[in-house]
């Protein structure tokens, strides 16, 4: 599966943005799919995932601001991020995992800056 992710932009804080991640390919048997972020200087970290029953887990850091969502008749996953804060400036990366394999998009920058 290819994944490509959208929507990384430069945002005052307080800002909101939707991320987007737009899978092609045979997506029936995905077992998860999250959203990670390396920050300048910083390794990748979490931010939020989707299992196959549903249940969606956040990273403490954007519990109540962010929101995991996914469209399967367009293949697409969204990220969408309220109240941003100069600190959740970093790449945004997409993950996937099918049938045991794991795909990576290659990311999209979001900037919170004033």
């Amino acid at each position: 599966v290819q994944l490509v992710e959208s929507g990384g932009d430069l945002v005052q804080p307080g800002g909101s943005l939707r991320l987007s991640c737009a899978m092609s390919g045979n997506i029936e048997n995905i077992g998860y799919m999250g959203w990670y972020r390396r920050a300048p200087g910083k390794q990748r970290r979490f931010v939020g995932s989707i299992v196959r029953s549903g249940r969606i887990n956040y990273a403490d850091s954007v519990k109540g601001r962010f929101t995991i969502s996914r469209d399967d008749t367009k293949k697409i996953m969204y990220l969408t991020m309220n109240m941003l804060k100069p600190e959740d400036t970093a790449d945004y990366y997409c993950n996937v995992v099918i049938s045991g394999v794991s795909s990576w998009g290659q990311g999209t920058q979001v900037t919170v800056s004033s």
